[in-house]
This record gives C-alpha cells, sequence and structure tokens, in this order.
C-alpha cells in the first residue's frame, strides 16, 4: 500500500465532525468568531476557550481543526486579507464614482464600521502589528505583505485619479499609498483610544488636502 494513502495519515486531536458540510461549518464559525475578537483584544490575551465560547462550539473540538493557536493565527490573518481586499476593491474599483471620491467613500464605511461597535473594534492587522513583540515571528512576514498588498491596491485607485485629473501626474503615488496606511492605522488606534471619530477625520482632512495642494 503507499505511503501517500489518506487512511494511513495521523488523525487530528480532537472530536471529529460528523460530516464534511459540519467540518466546514464549524471551521468557518471559529474564523469568523476569531476575526471579530481580534479586531477588539490582543491575539496574546485571547485564549481558545473563550473563542471556543463565543463561537458555540464545544471544548476539545478546537485541534481537530488547527494544530495549533499559531496555525490559528495565521488562517486570521489570511481570512481578514481576504475579506478586507473584497471590501477595497469595492471601493477602489468602482467606477462610478471618481478615484477620490472613491477613496472617501471607504473612509466613511470605515467610520460607520467602526461606530457600529461603539469604536471598540478596530484593524485585526493592525492591532497584532502592534503586539509583534509578543507573536510568533512567522506573523511579520504575514502582516507585512497584508500592508503592501493594501498598498498596492490603494496606489492604483490613486493613479486612476492621476489619469483623471484629480491629482498632479508627478506625485508619488506608491509612496502616496504607504503614508496613507501609515497615518491611517494610527488614526484607527486613536480612535479605539477615544472611542471617537475625530482621529479618523483629522487624518482624512489632511490627507486630502495635501493631495489638493499638490494638484
Amino acid at each position: 500500500m503507499s505511503t501517500t494513502d489518506p487512511s494511513l495519515k495521523p488523525r487530528r486531536r480532537g472530536r471529529p465532525p460528523k460530516q464534511d458540510g459540519a467540518y466546514l461549518d464549524t471551521r468557518e464559525r471559529l474564523v469568523r468568531t476569531g476575526v471579530a475578537i481580534l479586531t477588539e483584544k490582543g491575539f496574546s490575551a485571547v485564549g481558545i476557550e473563550e473563542i471556543l465560547a463565543s463561537a458555540g462550539v464545544p471544548k476539545g473540538s478546537f485541534y481537530y481543526y488547527f494544530s495549533s493557536k499559531e496555525e490559528f493565527g495565521g488562517t486570521l490573518i489570511a481570512a481578514y486579507a481576504e475579506y478586507f481586499a473584497r471590501k477595497l476593491d469595492r471601493w477602489f474599483l468602482d467606477e462610478s464614482r471618481p478615484p477620490l471620491q472613491r477613496l472617501r467613500d471607504f473612509v466613511e464605511d470605515a467610520k460607520a464600521g467602526m461606530a457600529r461597535f461603539d469604536f471598540r473594534r478596530g484593524c485585526l492587522v493592525g492591532n497584532l502589528g502592534q503586539e509583534m513583540g509578543t507573536l510568533p515571528e512567522p506573523f511579520r512576514e504575514k502582516l507585512h505583505l497584508v500592508f503592501l498588498d493594501w498598498q498596492a491596491r490603494t496606489s492604483r485607485c490613486l493613479r486612476a485619479a492621476q489619469a483623471a485629473g484629480q491629482i498632479g501626474i508627478d506625485l508619488d503615488c506608491d509612496h502616496l499609498a504607504e503614508f496613507f496606511w501609515i497615518g491611517w492605522e494610527g488614526a484607527v488606534l486613536r480612535a479605539k483610544l477615544e472611542r471617537s471619530p475625530a482621529p479618523l477625520d483629522a487624518f482624512s482632512r489632511g490627507f486630502f488636502a495635501a493631495l489638493h495642494r499638490q494638484a
């Protein structure tokens, strides 16, 4: 018999699901719950028990779906990155709106999202970056790549603004996109601290004013 026969693979720990559909449903519930909790709390401070209780998954089941908390954390980063990329595309690729208005629309949507949870939730990637000193080292590259992806999407939107004559053709859109995300993540952190949209408004006003001054 071949050593690659799936039947010879070691079984995961924990309680197995009754069927494939149940497996996918439970795993997705754990991921969704983990993402929601980590937009509010730190990875190091959150125990697996809290996530299981919030997701309504029995104790002892976690290790059937994930080999470790580190693997779970990596999955949460990937899930949040995918979700946020879709969000950015929804705003930045909306050709019914002028390019700079697309960026403004994203800002307003993000503000509304934070207000919906009384500014207790922020950015999962930004939150993890704040505690990188206590996280598994592989998280560093994962988080960095997510920021680079967001910057690339933002840069494309800004280049569309250049093509539309909204900003100066000589501006470095890659640099502007990097500046936007460095400033925006700081504003999100401050908004959580103050439980207020004021830091988001202050940053966005300054960013767009700078663009117009250089138009």
